[in-house]
């Protein structure tokens, strides 16, 4: 049986028609550029995440850019983020004009945390931007409580978790969702995200209107009001191709968390025994939505030449922490500063998770991991 990582044409074909339908009604309009299709997915997006503000852009790497902009940082302003994620968020906040603070993260649930973030705070420290990893959010209300005291702007990386959210009573699949508990918020829409343009595309929410308003400046080069120009912006603005197509998707976002959160579940019962395995844990309150399912194990890389070697598609979602990386070498990162980054590094494996994969699938690698451990 062969099970790749990812499969997005068996998404596509059981919404074709939907999605076609909506592809020729932009083309029969020729409007291309923002427009009546954006604005529509914008206010969709705003009453699906609970936000006031909803901006769209060129991709998830602009959605962290312009809020990280719209702030101004002077020279010195230190942005913390954490060692464990992509390395777009790192990059964002470095081309914005801020330096790049590298904190550690939660073992189990491979988020920042309080303690983490107030590890490496200091007096220069502008804002802070938690990662909600994998689908899965950083105990927000906690970090919104230190941010304030601290004086410090607050930037979601969503990117993996739209349709994620946190109750503040602990109970499970309520809550306010992802995107709506900082002043301003990144959301990521490349094809392999929960919900998935056809190429490139973000979405910025905001809470704070003044934010709001300048990153929807940031987006056309600076102003509302064309060749006037109030700040020096950037060509970021949302295609209404993709803002059809994932209009389109979202009426389905829901339902195709809930099977990931299945095939999770059926994950977790296989593998359940297997001392060698680290299933992801879920906070209490917290609804994870599983853009990745993310494994710590032992002898990562021999497990996965021997998963490939049955036709079983995985990932590493991330093999160097991002103090480690080269390109950050001036920032003074080594080896043993942030711990568990660097041990997740080395133990993290990502199974299939998306949500037309069958059980049988899901019964076939388990049960290869329990052949690799002998069980």
């Amino acid at each position: 049986m062969k099970v790749p990582l990812l499969d997005l044409t068996a998404q596509y074909g059981s919404i074709r028609a939907e999605i076609r339908e909506a592809m020729d009604r932009v083309v029969e309009s020729q409007g291309f550029i923002l427009g009546p299709e954006v604005d529509a997915f914008e206010s969709a997006m705003a009453e699906y995440v609970g936000a006031p503000h909803a901006i769209g852009v060129a991709s998830g790497t602009d959605a962290l850019l312009l809020p990280l902009r719209a702030l101004e940082p002077r020279a010195g302003d230190e942005v913390i983020l954490p060692a464990f994620t992509f390395f777009a968020t790192a990059g964002a906040a470095w081309n914005a004009g801020f330096t790049p603070v590298f904190c550690d993260v939660d073992p189990d649930s491979f988020n920042v945390t309080v303690e983490t973030l107030d590890a490496v705070w200091s007096p220069r420290t502008r804002a802070a931007i938690p990662v909600h990893l994998f689908g899965q959010m950083a105990p927000m209300e906690e970090i919104v409580d230190w941010a304030e005291e601290r004086g410090v702007v607050l930037l979601e990386d969503a990117a993996q978790a739209i349709g994620a959210r946190r109750a503040l009573d602990g109970a499970d699949g309520a809550g306010r969702m992802a995107g709506a508990w900082a002043p301003v918020s990144a959301f990521s829409f490349f094809p392999t995200k929960n919900l998935g343009g056809f190429g490139d595309a973000g979405l910025v929410t905001a809470l704070d209107d003044e934010l709001a308003e300048r990153v929807r400046k940031l987006r056309v080069h600076g102003g509302r009001q064309m060749y006037h120009h109030e700040m020096v912006g950037t060509n970021s603005r949302l295609d209404a191709l993709q803002a059809a197509i994932l209009a389109t998707k979202l009426p389905h976002l829901d339902r195709w968390a809930a099977r990931r959160r299945e095939n999770a579940c059926r994950y977790e019962g296989i593998l359940s025994d297997v001392p060698e395995v680290m299933a992801p844990k879920v906070l209490p309150g917290n609804y994870h939505v599983y853009n990745q399912f993310t494994l710590r194990v032992r002898r990562r890389d021999e497990l996965r030449g021997f998963l490939s070697e049955r036709g079983i598609g995985t990932g590493i979602y991330y093999p160097v922490p991002l103090h480690l990386q080269e390109c950050f070498a001036s920032l003074g990162g080594r080896v043993g500063n942030l711990p568990v980054s660097e041990t997740l590094a080395e133990q993290v494996l990502s199974l299939p998770i998306f949500p037309e994969l069958e059980d049988a699938a899901i019964d076939f690698v388990g049960g290869s991991i329990r052949d690799f451990y002998g069980l």
